[in-house]
């Protein structure tokens, strides 16, 4: 109800404030603190323990629009929270999911166009799991294709790279993207530049 309240005026003020220009239509408010996100408790508490002190811009901005459903296009500096502006949503969205079932395949792909940049992500989930019933998996090249196989069809949330996942994709027989629903690519412009 306080982010719906807000006036234009100060949306104006508190999206300049913190250098944001958005595009599009019907917009949701931005939110200005964890609390507004409207995070379930379980959440919440990941980002607490995590000593965070508030939202970060894109967070403020992205968290609304992700949890409204709606597709976008974030652009931020790098450490400026990006990570969790999409895996907290995320995390929210497969809790409210049934329960996979074997061979049902990731209903979160998040691609990064580097092993470096997959390994940061998966990391961050990791992290930010231990309250949550998730589970999240890492294929990037230089491991066994069939070890990730395995695993891929058991994950809610799968990381890798463009082209280890398009290998998985390409052998995929049956159900295994079946469940896809969000898409997430980290860092588009510099796999568009590496040619994926």
């Amino acid at each position: 109800p306080d982010v719906a309240a807000r006036s234009d005026r100060d949306i104006e003020q508190f999206r300049k404030e913190n250098e944001m220009t958005v595009k599009g239509h019907d917009i949701p408010h931005p939110i200005t603190t964890f609390d507004e996100a409207g995070f379930p408790d379980y959440v919440l508490q990941e980002v607490k323990d995590q000593g965070y002190p508030k939202p970060t811009p894109i967070q403020c901005q992205g968290w609304p629009m992700a949890l409204s459903g709606r597709d976008m296009i974030g652009i931020a500096a790098t450490g400026s929270g990006k990570t969790l502006s999409y895996c907290l949503p995320s995390i929210v969205h497969i809790n409210a999911q049934p329960q996979l079932q074997y061979g049902d395949g990731p209903i979160v792909l998040v691609l990064a166009p580097t092993r470096e940049l997959a390994v940061q992500i998966f990391e961050v989930l990791t992290k930010i799991g231990k309250y949550n019933t998730f589970s999240a998996g890492l294929v990037t090249g230089g491991k066994d294709v069939q070890f990730e196989k395995e695993r891929v069809s058991r994950m809610n949330i799968l990381v890798g790279t463009p082209g280890r996942i398009s290998q998985h994709l390409n052998e995929a027989v049956g159900k295994e993207t079946s469940n896809l629903q969000v898409l997430v690519v980290d860092e588009a412009d510099r796999c568009l530049d590496m040619g994926f």
